[in-house]
């Protein structure tokens, strides 16, 4: 059998240097609070448009205490909203979608491989497969707690209409 052919295999990351830390991706991206999924970006390479950020879970996360009660998991949702926050902070710090804020477009081929849990440092690497400023960005990603996977897809990314929806 074949081995794995990582986006960055894991053994290759350097934890000690961040690219960006939580101010520097609140600086390109908007979520906040409960819904920042992102404690840093580790690798950002704009010639192959692959990123790499981490989160490492804690025991404060606001789904521990009911997802699931006495054996808390990190939910799926959860972990793809994570590779789509990577994913936005690469493709709006180097502004490959022409637009001021990136939202889900869609998701596929997604595979939940493992579980993450309190104490675990999710890393998350993505590649843009496909970009069309002002239309779309495609990627592929890969989630892995030490060096097993635990989860894996394609996210694509829409530029969302900020102008109209800050009116509402």
């Amino acid at each position: 059998m074949a081995s794995r052919e990582w986006i960055v295999p894991p053994d290759a990351l350097n934890f000690d240097h961040v690219v960006a830390d939580i101010e520097a991706i609140r600086a390109v991206i908007p979520q906040r609070h409960d819904m920042e999924a992102l404690t840093a970006i580790i690798y950002d390479d704009v010639e192959n448009h692959v990123c790499v950020g981490y989160r490492d879970i804690t025991e404060n996360e606001f789904w521990v205490s009911g997802h699931m009660p006495g054996m808390p998991l990190m939910p799926g949702v959860i972990m793809c909203e994570a590779a789509a926050q990577v994913l936005s902070y690469h493709v709006q710090a180097h502004d490959l979608a022409g637009a001021k804020v990136v939202g889900f477009g869609g998701l596929d081929r997604v595979r939940f491989r493992g579980v993450v849990k309190p104490g675990d440092r999710l890393v998350i690497s993505t590649k843009v497969l496909k970009h069309r400023p002002g239309r779309l960005v495609i990627c592929r990603f890969e989630e892995f707690v030490n060096e097993t996977l635990v989860c894996e897809g394609e996210i694509t990314g829409i530029p969302l209409p900020v102008d109209e929806l800050a009116q509402s």
